[in-house]
């Protein structure tokens, strides 16, 4: 038997869209390369992961693994990196999320292994962070990419951000599972339900949870749902409004495509996986003019895309009172996604890369 390439991806933002990412490209890959993850664990990352994964593919955690900036813990994060390249002897790379990026660019930076790099949403993007630390993150990122090493973009708009830093950069975008969608929507069909705007992912800083507050108050006869909890969920105050908490996946899905409305407010974004889902499942999308939201939904053609907070309501009260003239919407979200942002295509994409890279290197 042909013996399988070696494909080691690090992660430190082993949750939320991050974790649903790997985890679906881990798995589609499995058939053609021995996979091996090395991951830091974060409070969002769910319970029972490990079964979630092709029993095929080796995980390491890495212990030093941490969110902010901690030059001790990162020193050490990078001296686990280097054992785990020795131990894997892996024959591509592929580090996903700044932190990782940062820290693995810099562990494999004279390696002979072909290196591959996935922001997943820029930190110099965070609208949160003063104007002097996003110029940091810029000029970190702009100094890593010096390192030889291909910037693979999740989204159009972060693809033109990565042109900013380095001309070594290819645009694969975003997929979900459309197999699994369909396997549990059969499982679960349609129940009746009120009219429910959701959002979800976790009440942090960046998804805007006092937007999403604000909208609820304004529309006290329509039922809001936040799937997914965070530090900022005391902001989450409205009466019409309900937290569900971390949820398994499956009910997180069910609760999406039982909704009538996405709404997605976030301050900047990659490419949002929960995004996808509910433009496959014909639930309107409302989302914030961010990278990543606006690469993929067009305002009246898709979806909505909100400049300000009294775009959200008119296009929340369209939906809720006049459903047929947002159908159309709904039916071309769904065309494109099984056209352009499945994991099938984003799969061969995937592997022709790598097969390419490994090739440059024979």
């Amino acid at each position: 038997m042909e013996k399988k390439p070696r494909l080691l991806f690090v992660t430190e933002a082993f949750g939320g869209g991050v974790f649903e990412y790997c985890l679906l490209l881990c798995n589609e890959l499995a058939s053609h390369f021995e996979v091996y993850l090395a991951y830091g664990v974060r409070p969002q990352t769910p319970e029972g992961f490990r079964e979630m994964f092709d029993p095929r593919i080796h995980l390491i955690p890495v212990e030093h693994f941490v969110r902010s900036i901690r030059l001790g813990d990162d020193i050490r994060a990078g001296r686990e990196l280097a054992r785990i390249y020795r131990e894997v002897k892996p024959d591509l790379v592929h580090l996903h999320s700044s932190k990782a990026g940062a820290i693995g660019r810099i562990a494999f930076a004279f390696k002979k292994t072909p290196l591959f790099y996935t922001p997943h949403g820029y930190s110099f993007l965070m609208t949160n962070a003063g104007k002097l630390r996003r110029q940091v993150y810029f000029a970190m990122e702009y100094a890593l990419a010096r390192i030889p090493c291909t910037t693979v973009c999740c989204s159009a708009g972060e693809y033109r951000q990565a042109l900013r830093l380095t001309r070594r950069a290819r645009q694969i975008n975003n997929a979900v599972n459309l197999r699994d969608i369909d396997a549990f929507l059969r499982e679960n069909p349609p129940a009746r339900h009120p009219f429910t705007v959701c959002t979800v992912g976790r009440i942090c800083q960046q998804k805007n949870p006092a937007l999403a507050d604000r909208i609820a108050r304004r529309m006290p006869d329509v039922r809001f749902v936040w799937v997914g909890d965070g530090e900022l969920r005391s902001q989450l105050t409205a009466p019409n409004l309900e937290v569900t908490g971390w949820v398994k996946r499956e009910q997180a899905l069910r609760t999406l495509e039982q909704a009538d409305v996405l709404l997605l407010p976030s301050l900047w974004e990659g490419l949002p996986l929960t995004l996808l889902e509910a433009m496959y499942c014909e639930v309107l999308c409302v989302v914030s003019d961010v990278v990543g939201n606006h690469d993929v939904i067009h305002s009246g053609v898709n979806g909505f895309v909100c400049p300000a907070e009294e775009d959200y309501v008119q296009a929340i009260r369209l939906a809720k009172d006049h459903p047929d003239q947002v159908q159309a919407m709904k039916e071309r979200a769904r065309q494109e996604v099984e056209q352009e942002y499945n994991a099938s295509v984003m799969e061969q994409r995937y592997r022709a890369m790598y097969r390419e890279a490994l090739a440059g290197k024979g």
